[in-house]
């Protein structure tokens, strides 16, 4: 587990900065130095003792990363000779960047050898960078394959999902399923990506946290966790907020995807992302029913406590149930 030591407190500094020089750089360089520092202080927070795989995700995570700040590099100084080429390049190595499809290959691999909390700050903090930088070459090339990229985020980070057993690769898929919601979102308007990556914080936060608490990391360890059923339907809860089903706070920011994709009339667009949605759904659902239902009798824990600092944090999916005028909010 993580601790607020010194060097996770120097390391987490710097990679906040790097994110903000990032998306603060008027220029591609200061751009690419800032993604730079946000890559040297995450792979020290990536290894741990504790952990016999966390070293392998680092090694991945830094190779993944060079060759999309490599292309990065590169395709931004063809700037100078040409104009819509380079902005392809550049799309495609921060799509490298950020995991999403076809470029997603390592996401759930390196996932898979970080703790939550690492999993957590590789799905929410490490993509707002690639995607802001995304959103500064928009334009008639680039629209029509990010829209490319999102419908493939979309089908791929769904049926992804529908084999795993384990629960980091399954959330590095729900992960991938997102990014195509947030390029979505970056194409009919700018500030709604906003709104959409600060709710799935949230939510994965509070779900995360669960997780963490339960030490759950495969399938069977949702069926007999060391807590009370009360907080095994609050996890879930969590859960059906994340695949956006009403009336859950994760259905507002893809109510209002939807909405103005199908105003600006993508509707190929919108029915690809509202079905990827159902088809998360379902694995969730499979999800919820295994471990509400089945408990093997010799491995049951007679456990009934709940942990009331990891339950707190899932009632803000319940907003919309407890304040329904925030459904009104126009974002």
């Amino acid at each position: 587990m993580l601790l607020l030591s010194t060097p996770f407190m120097l390391f987490s500094s710097t990679l906040l900065a790097g994110t903000l020089i990032s998306i603060s750089s008027s220029s591609w360089f200061m751009a690419w130095l800032g993604l730079e520092l946000n890559l040297l202080s995450f792979i020290p927070l990536i290894t741990s003792k504790e952990n016999t795989f966390s070293s392998e995700a680092a090694l991945k995570y830094f190779l993944i990363q060079a060759l999309g700040s490599a292309t990065l590099l590169a395709s931004v100084t063809m700037l100078f000779l040409f104009k819509a080429s380079p902005n392809i390049l550049i799309l495609c190595s921060l799509t490298l960047k950020m995991g999403a499809a076809p470029l997603h290959f390592w996401l759930p691999t390196i996932m898979q050898g970080m703790s939550w909390q690492n999993c957590i700050i590789l799905m929410t903090a490490q993509k707002v960078a690639p995607i802001v930088l995304i959103s500064y070459i928009l334009s008639p090339q680039t629209s029509l394959l990010i829209m490319l990229i999102s419908m493939l985020s979309a089908l791929l980070g769904g049926l992804g999902g529908l084999n795993q057993t384990l629960l980091r690769k399954l959330m590095a898929y729900s992960s991938i399923n997102h990014m195509a919601w947030m390029l979505a979102a970056i194409l009919v308007k700018t500030n709604l990506w906003v709104h959409y990556i600060f709710t799935y914080t949230v939510i994965s936060i509070s779900l995360v946290n669960l997780l963490n608490f339960n030490q759950a990391f495969h399938i069977k360890h949702l069926t007999n966790p060391p807590c009370s059923q009360l907080n095994k339907v609050i996890m879930f809860l969590s859960l059906f907020s994340l695949g956006g089903l009403p009336p859950f706070l994760g259905f507002l920011p893809k109510m209002s995807v939807i909405k103005d994709l199908i105003n600006q009339e993508l509707l190929l667009l919108a029915f690809v992302l509202a079905m990827s949605a159902l088809i998360t759904l379902f694995y969730y659902v499979r999800l919820s029913i295994m471990a509400l239902t089945l408990a093997a009798p010799k491995t049951s824990q007679n456990i009934n406590y709940i942990n009331h600092s990891a339950s707190t944090t899932t009632l803000v999916n319940l907003l919309p149930l407890l304040f329904p005028m925030i459904m009104m909010i126009p974002l």
